[in-house]
């Protein structure tokens, strides 16, 4: 596939499953066409079963025509974990020439108390990012702390001057995540010029995902807690 221009969103659960939700949604809605696979050692040794065929628990979706790509996982990513794949993530844009990654993440609302007001926000890691958070209407975080993946790939894209934008997707305790999944589908829908989203069957859709995702996630725990090989001495 030809991606030059493509923007890439990460799926990877790090902070909730705000990102996971959307990243799937997106995949389904957008049909996107699975074109690679990460695996490591450090990974859990599972297999995820979809329509009855085996899949690594680490993907890459994308669609030529629609510039999009999406990096999609259902495990838990462990801290130790977040670095590698944050560079991973951004070698691999650099190599075929993408031109932006979003990574959305769900917030606390406790911890955006200082903002007055508690919509998606975004961070861009150029003054290209920054300005296409302007030119789309979206706020701008302030002051705070963009954890995990997010994070690192926003001081990552500062250091190689690539275009990372973060989207911080306020999560109050009365509204679920799949809520905020909706909103990160609505902003991405906005920052993406090549591709249309219906929204409104997320709202129900999203609910099955989230479920889907919590049993796998459920499955694959005692594998998850098994210390990787090299990581301990």
């Amino acid at each position: 596939m030809k991606l030059d221009g493509a923007t890439i969103i990460d799926g990877f659960p790090c902070v909730g499953l705000v990102n996971t939700i959307a990243a799937n949604y997106l995949v389904a809605t957008l049909e996107l066409d699975q074109i690679a696979a990460l695996d490591s050692d450090r990974f859990p040794a599972v297999s995820m079963i979809y329509a009855n065929k085996p899949k690594f628990p680490a993907r890459i979706y994308a669609s030529e025509k629609l510039k999009t790509v999406v990096f999609l996982s259902e495990f838990r990513i462990l801290p130790f974990l977040y670095r590698p794949l944050a560079k991973t993530l951004l070698n691999w844009a650099k190599d075929q020439k993408c031109s932006l990654i979003i990574s959305p993440v769900g917030y606390p609302v406790e911890l955006l108390s200082m903002e007055k007001e508690l919509s998606v926000m975004g961070v861009g890691s150029t003054d290209r990012a920054r300005q296409r958070l302007i030119s789309n209407d979206i706020k701008q975080l302030s002051i705070g702390i963009i954890p995990g993946i997010s994070g690192l790939l926003l001081n990552e894209g500062k250091w190689a001057n690539f275009d990372v934008i973060s989207l911080i997707i306020p999560v109050q305790p009365d509204m679920p995540e799949v809520k905020a999944a909706v909103k990160a589908v609505e902003i991405i829908d906005r920052l993406i010029p090549e591709i249309e989203v219906d929204v409104a069957p997320l709202q129900q859709e999203a609910e099955r995902i989230a479920e889907r995702l919590r049993v796998l996630r459920k499955q694959a725990k005692p594998m998850e807690s098994q210390p990787p090989w090299g990581v301990y001495e």
